[in-house]
């Protein structure tokens, strides 16, 4: 059964953003559990790949990993109300357990600070058990009314970090810190350029005191929000009592951050860089890099073929697909939908010729290789479509970034904007860090994304809604 055409990008984004998700063999939706989707084969195989490349860079910044109780008692919750208040409306509760009504509800982990804030009181006493440095690699649950796999569904999976400090400043260190991770694996990993900044006020992560995140821009323009690491203060440490004695010999609440990337990565890895074919991926991220296809008509090519490609695919690390039953073109068909970044052709006049045929995923250029040669031409293919990948991303997200000096242009601007046919931009206005600001902008479906960290404009200006003075622009977008 021959699969689906994808709906070109140009005609439905939204649509095309499926198909290629269902046909790279990423996920398709548990339609039997609400918002929920199933990480298939190919799409459980790139979150490895970015599982161990995030954890790699967690461990050497001294964090440990731990697991922490997925139901959380309905109470914790409200020691923080900031926090409860900003998570009421995406809670699953547990009331029946045993088949008996409990005391006590139990939450379905939304978000760990709650629980990990109650153990920390447990652990901490002194300044030499600061500072503690945690990560947790889980899944969570927010209930969400619309969902699209990878994006937004009801569970999902992610790392959350969860640190405390003994002052203010080591904490704050800590979240940028993480910001700088998250934004180096987004960039050198992801091939997706990214803007760091810090969350409006009214934006924030419920209950910290400032919210710092990386945004990146889709191919339809469309912001995602691809990272977050939060200031919590000493909120979480209040609520919990989480003290510990000082060198001077004083008591003193514990200085708290947390930090998290999720699945949702994956979908903003499809929309930056695949294509009307299918999925594409950045070598770096690729589960298989390199595929090498057979090509033989006749039984007595196939021995001859079969014994250069073995030895080049072992040579070179390559996946040998020597499937029988499938064409060569089906062959072809099938790793292109799955973005795998080179694939390799041999067939008799290639054997006949010691040369072999290399194909980039990104760009289709063929090139005749001397089978020699491919050990040191493969990596070179790999590192410039790595290199290539990003500057185009990058060169979408400068070509597509616009000053506006009023309100009424940025809405111009961004309301006809929508998911499905894209025309997205990034919109840098002075603005103010005020709920009335956020409120304005929310009136045409858009949002402030960030205040960025590093001003690469015009410096200070007059807020377009309030006319009060601010110290740089904002990134304004409509988001997924």
């Amino acid at each position: 059964m021959a699969e689906s055409p994808i709906t070109a990008r140009t005609k439905d984004f939204a649509a095309w953003y499926q198909d290629v998700v269902l046909s790279g063999d990423m996920a398709e939706p548990a339609e039997i559990v609400k918002g929920c989707m199933v990480i298939k084969a190919n799409g459980w195989a790139v979150w490895e790949v970015l599982q161990r490349e995030l954890d790699t860079r967690f461990k050497e910044t001294g964090h440990q990993n731990m697991y922490f109780p997925l139901l959380i008692p309905q109470s914790f919750l409200h020691k923080e109300a900031e926090h409860v208040e900003g998570f009421s409306p995406e809670l699953a509760v547990v009331t029946i357990a045993g088949g008996k009504t409990l005391e006590e509800p139990y939450v379905i982990r939304p978000t760990s600070e709650t629980i990990i804030g109650h153990f920390f009181g447990k652990w901490i006493q002194s300044w030499r058990d600061l500072p503690m440095l945690v990560n947790q690699w889980a899944n969570v649950m927010r209930w969400e009314l619309r969902t699209r796999m990878f994006l937004r569904t009801t569970e999902f999976l992610w790392q959350e970090g969860h640190t405390a400090h003994s002052t203010h400043e080591e904490a704050l260190e800590e979240v940028l810190r993480m910001l700088d991770v998250y934004a180096e694996v987004s960039e050198n990993v992801m091939a997706v350029p990214v803007i760091k900044g810090v969350k409006t006020k009214s934006e924030k992560f419920a209950g910290a005191l400032r919210s710092f995140c990386i945004e990146s821009m889709m191919q339809n323009g469309l912001a995602l929000q691809a990272g977050t690491s939060h200031d919590l203060g000493q909120n979480f440490g209040k609520a919990f009592d989480v003290q510990f004695q000082s060198k001077e010999g004083q008591l003193d609440y514990v200085w708290q951050t947390s930090w998290g990337v999720s699945t949702r990565l994956i979908g903003g890895l499809i929309m930056s860089h695949s294509d009307d074919k299918g999925l594409v991926l950045p070598p770096k991220l690729a589960p298989n890099k390199v595929v090498l296809v057979p090509i033989y008509r006749k039984d007595e090519e196939r021995a001859s073929v079969l014994e250069v490609a073995q030895k080049i695919a072992k040579e070179i690390g390559a996946k040998l697909d020597d499937r029988e039953g499938h064409t060569p073109g089906a062959k072809f068909y099938h790793w292109e939908r799955r973005g795998v970044p080179v694939v390799l052709e041999l067939g008799p006049r290639d054997v006949a010729s010691g040369n072999i045929v290399l194909k980039r995923r990104d760009t289709g250029a063929k090139e005749v290789v001397p089978q020699a040669d491919i050990g040191a031409r493969v990596p070179a293919v790999l590192d410039q479509m790595q290199t290539d990948l990003y500057e185009a991303a990058k060169k979408r997200l400068k070509d597509n970034t616009v000053l506006a000096n009023s309100i009424g242009e940025v809405e111009e601007i961004l309301k006809p904007v929508t998911a499905e046919k894209g025309g997205g931009k990034f919109v840098m206005v002075h603005m103010k860090d005020d709920a009335v600001c956020d409120a304005r902008v929310k009136e045409f479906k858009a949002t402030i994304r960030c205040i960025p960290l590093v001003d690469e404009y015009d410096g200070p200006g007059k807020c377009v809604v309030t006319g009060e003075d601010v110290d740089r622009r904002v990134v304004i977008a409509k988001a997924y």
